[in-house]
Parts: structure tokens; sequence; C-alpha cells
């Protein structure tokens, strides 16, 4: 796993809300636990849970959604847990799928983007004492500073927030980038203090959520998250030692 060179940590506190009741903790570089995948046994017994409720839900037309608990569970209900980051995993018109909902990819090709939103970057930064240039590399790997980006799973705007994400930020229009950024900037400052500051775990649980890296104590074993926490430290890299963020930006990620 790549790490971010030089110093990674903030200073200075303000007042805290009542969601963050936590004491600020800074964002630090520091190596994690990693451990093997979820026993075979859990995932069968999470798809036998998942026909079940397929079978009973399509008469009621309810949706169905996915989540992992603390414990690395996988769980399909048509009721997902507040305040959590459950998957849309089927829709109620008839049995299809999240992953046929037709996803928005970035599209925005204007280099102008990547300074379109400096002045709402910055006062979400400032804000929530998480760095500028961490910010920057969440969006430029989620959207690509397209705020009209939207994933299969439905998370969407600029750093890709889900709607019950969205919800629990107290977020009013996932749409808007302003309101999108500062919910996703809260977002960063929540999992910086649930994870002590550490940058790689802060990254990791922003793409896979806070039950799996509590769960596995680190980052999970997910090729797509490892992949995930490569490419934003390596742009967090890019936009802490390059002054022009164009350049910065539009250098592939290693």
């Amino acid at each position: 796993m790549r790490r971010a060179k030089g110093p990674s940590t903030l200073s200075g506190t303000r007042p805290r809300t009542a969601e963050e009741a936590q004491p600020v903790r800074a964002l630090t570089r520091s190596s994690s636990t990693r451990t093997g995948a979820s026993p075979a046994r859990a995932a069968l017994a999470a798809l036998v849970a998942l026909v079940g409720l397929i079978a009973g839900e399509r008469a009621g037309k309810a949706d169905i959604f996915q989540y992992t608990d603390a414990d690395g569970v996988i769980h399909f209900t048509n009721s997902p847990p507040a305040g959590g980051r459950a998957k849309l995993y089927m829709r109620n018109d008839g049995g299809k799928r999240a992953s046929s909902l037709a996803a928005v990819p970035p599209q925005d090709r204007d280099v102008a983007r990547f300074t379109r939103y400096d002045d709402w970057i910055r006062q979400a930064s400032a804000l929530y004492q998480i760095p500028e240039q961490l910010v920057r590399a969440i969006i430029k790997v989620e959207s690509d500073y397209d705020p009209r980006a939207v994933s299969v799973s439905g998370a969407r705007g600029l750093m890709q927030l889900m709607p019950d994400t969205a919800d629990r930020l107290q977020v009013r229009d996932i749409a808007d980038p302003r309101e999108n950024i500062f919910g996703g900037v809260r977002f960063l400052r929540i999992l910086a203090n649930d994870f002590n500051g550490d940058l790689e775990l802060t990254i990791a649980a922003y793409n896979a959520g806070e039950e799996a890296v509590m769960r596995f104590g680190g980052i999970p074993p997910y090729a797509q998250t490892r992949n995930y926490v490569a490419k934003v430290t390596a742009f967090y890299r890019r936009y802490r030692t390059i002054g022009d963020l164009v350049e910065a930006s539009l250098a592939p990620a290693p």
C-alpha cells in the first residue's frame, strides 16, 4: 500500500456538533492490519436469507437493501439501519437488481471543473479541519469533479454520497455541489474521529463503510477498497506537492 509522504497532521479545534461528540483527532499515517475474507458459511447464510426475503417481498413490492455489520455478516433487509451505508440491492419494480439502475459516469471534460468548486472545498475543509488536498483527492477519485455522476449503487454527486448517508449528514439536496461537498467533508471528519485520525483507515471507511474497517481491524481485504485507498493517497500526495490544481488533477494516479 502506498503511503502519503510528508506531514499529515491537523492543528486547531472548533466547536463540535451533537453528531461529533468525540474529540477532534489529527489525521496521521499508520500501518493497518489486514485479515482474510469472511467464512463461506456466512456467505451461504446470507444467500439463503436473501432468497427468503425476495420470495416474501416480491408480493409486497418492497425494496431490498444490503449492508455488512461490524462482525462482517452480510444482511439483506427491507428496512435499512439508520445512519448506515446500506446499498439498494433490489428495487420494488419486479425484482430488478440495483446494478440495473442507470448509472451516470463522469462526463465533464472541461479542465475548469478542477477549480470550479475551490471556495466550497476550502470552506468545508476549514470548518471540519480536514486537509483540503484530501478532499480534492476524494472528489477526484469518486466523481472526477462531475457533480452529475451517479454510481450503480446510487451514490451521487461530487463526493458520491449514498442517499441514506446524506440524510444522516443532514444534506438537503444531494445534487447540489456545495451541500454534497459539505456533507462529504463532514462525513470524513466523523470517520477521522472514529479511527483516531488514521489517514488510510479514514479513506477505507469512506469507501467500504465503518463496519467493514472495524471488522477487519484495518483496511478490508477487498480489491476495490485497496485500489481506492491507493488512488486517493496518490492524488493526496500530488495535491500536496504540485501547486497547479489542473496539473495535479490530470496526472493519472499510479
